[in-house]
């Protein structure tokens, strides 16, 4: 019977530590994620804003703000939200850096779609790999079995 190589020798106590810690770190980023609010406020003060995960919470607008046509106001609206959306994404990038790390923070994948693609790429090689090999010790299985 052929070898699995380093397969056979997989640590399992470790692989389902390093499950628990991953677990335990996607609960973290997850009760975290509910406490992060973007904010922002125009340089005049006439309109402040708060974003959190599930949309706008918050718009604030001051009785000056009544002053300017609607198609100001709603530039400065629309600014000001798109604002607090950064801030709160911003939180986000930090939140999962400081939880997974610079180096393994998922974030770097959703801001960089290239190096996604990337890893995407590596885990298909990997996968194509992996079924050429099983499917040629079947076929080695079958030929001795003489199937």
């Amino acid at each position: 019977m052929r070898e699995f190589g380093d397969f056979a020798n997989i640590d399992i106590d470790k692989l389902l530590r390093g499950a628990e810690v991953q677990f335990a770190k996607a609960e973290e980023v997850q009760q975290s994620l509910a406490g992060l609010v973007g904010r922002a406020e125009d340089e005049d003060g006439l309109v402040s804003v708060e974003y959190a995960g599930g949309g706008l919470r918050d718009l604030t607008l001051h009785a000056k703000a009544m002053r300017l046509s609607s198609g100001e106001l709603a530039e400065k609206i629309k600014q000001v939200i798109q604002e607090a959306t950064e801030d709160l994404q911003r939180q986000i990038n930090e939140l999962m850096g400081d939880v997974y790390g610079e180096e393994d923070n998922p974030m770097k994948l959703v801001n960089d779609p290239e190096a996604a693609l990337g890893q995407i790429k590596e885990a298909e090689a990997a996968y194509n790999r992996t079924f050429e090999d099983v499917m040629g010790e079947l076929d080695r299985i079958r030929r001795r079995l003489d199937l």
